[in-house]
This record gives C-alpha cells, structure tokens and sequence, in this order.
C-alpha cells in the first residue's frame, strides 16, 4: 500500500530500532524491510516467531538471486520471515561485499516494495551517502523520514543533506530528559526546508527489550509509547 524509508545522515542515530519499533506499533499490516547496502543485522537482534533464530541467509540476498529477470511485489513474501509477535520481515544483507553484485536491485526492489499489496512497508536504509544507488530505491517512497540526533553535528550534517534529498519528516532521536525541547530545538533550524520534525525517545533500555521481549514492559517503555505516536503522526500526513 505505501513504502516509507527511515535513513541518517550521519553517525549511528538508531535507524534500525526506531523502524523496528514503529513496525511493531503500525496501526496497519506492515511488512519490515532491511534495506542497507551496507549490511544489517536484524537476523541477529530479532527471534524467529518459534523462539530461535532467523536465518541470514534467506531475505534480500535471496531475493536478489532469484529477481535478475525481473522483480514483483509477488515474490516478496517467499523471502520473508516472522518474529515473535507475528511481524514479517525482510532481512537484509549481512555485509556490504554482498552489495557489490546488487547494484542493479535498488530501483526493482523500491518499485516492488512499493507495490507490495495490503500492506505498508517500512524499509531500514541506513546511513545515505556512501551508498548513491539507494536513491533509485528512495524515489519510489512514499515518504522518506530522516533520523537525527540533537546534536549540533548531526543537525548540521543533516540540514545539509536535506539540500539534496527529499524528505518528507525529520526524526529527532531525542533524550527523554529534554524531549520537547531537542524537537522544538531542531524543527527551528530545519523547519524552512522539511514541514514535519517529530521526535522518538532514546531508550536504551526499550531497545534492549525489542530484541526480544515483546508485550507487557515493552509495551510501557518510552521507546514503544512515542513509537506509536511518530506513527500515528506518519499515518495521518499520507
């Protein structure tokens, strides 16, 4: 129905728990994507729907293999697996070597993801600029979010790169001690390029929990209650 790309700028601003974490809370079905050519490691953060392990090597790198004549959204779910509490996701690549024969899938694989019927997907990219081709992938989004810290190199790394990115919405990955003010902070000095500036909790114990530990605490963590409100709030400006 939708695909929404989370991505930095710089540094390590948790991409990859902030879209697990709004996967976990969409308010629609919702498929997650790993989708950073330089490699990810959700088969190793996140449990298989039995309690074990995912497996690394069925996901994107499977899906390339098998898409040279042609990716649709058809193909998707035979890559996919479940977590425990019934999220599918579409593990990604281990390492960046693996990306060097991929170079073609980006464009395929963001016109499939798009296309992907009955549900949004949220695709993981990771950090932007060491890798160009992720663009073909990013054009077919239907919003591009980019995640920062509140600190004055990660917003100015990133004011510049929304210079020559589209985004629909900036994420403030923000210190719950100064929470509003982290947001309003940042939204005063990206607010002339990107309307939409929200703000999702750094909780490292939240983080810690959605590797596994799905329900009860989780549910009441920081991380998990701005979760659903950064969703709602992406759900409502589609």
């Amino acid at each position: 129905m939708g695909l929404i790309v989370l991505a930095a700028d710089k540094g390590a601003p948790g991409v990859t728990t902030a879209a697990t974490a709004l996967a976990a809370v969409w308010p629609r079905a919702v498929l997650l994507a790993e989708c950073d050519p330089a490699g990810g490691d959700l088969a190793y953060r996140l449990p298989a729907a039995d309690g074990g392990v995912l497996n690394p090597g069925r996901g994107l790198l499977t899906l390339g293999a098998t898409a040279r004549r042609g990716l649709e959204a058809a193909q998707i779910p035979q890559h996919t697996q479940k977590i425990i509490g019934g999220l599918d996701v579409l593990v990604g690549l281990t390492h960046a070597e693996q990306a060097a024969g991929l170079t073609w899938l980006w464009g395929p694989l963001g016109r499939a993801l798009a296309a992907v019927p009955d549900a949004d997907v949220i695709a993981d990219c990771g950090r932007l600029g060491a890798h160009p081709q992720l663009a073909d992938l990013m054009a077919e989004a239907e919003q591009v979010v980019l995640l920062t810290r509140a600190s004055l190199d990660h917003v100015a790394h990133l004011r510049e790169r929304l210079q020559i990115t589209k985004a629909d919405a900036v994420v403030v990955i923000a210190d719950p001690r100064a929470y509003r003010s982290s947001v309003d902070d940042v939204r005063r000095i990206v607010g002339p390029v990107v309307a939409s500036v929200h703000g999702l909790a750094y909780d490292t114990k939240g983080a810690e929990m959605l590797r596994g530990q799905w329900g009860g605490r989780l549910d009441r963590s920081l991380l998990i209650r701005t979760a659903r409100d950064l969703a709602a709030r992406l759900v409502s400006h589609r």
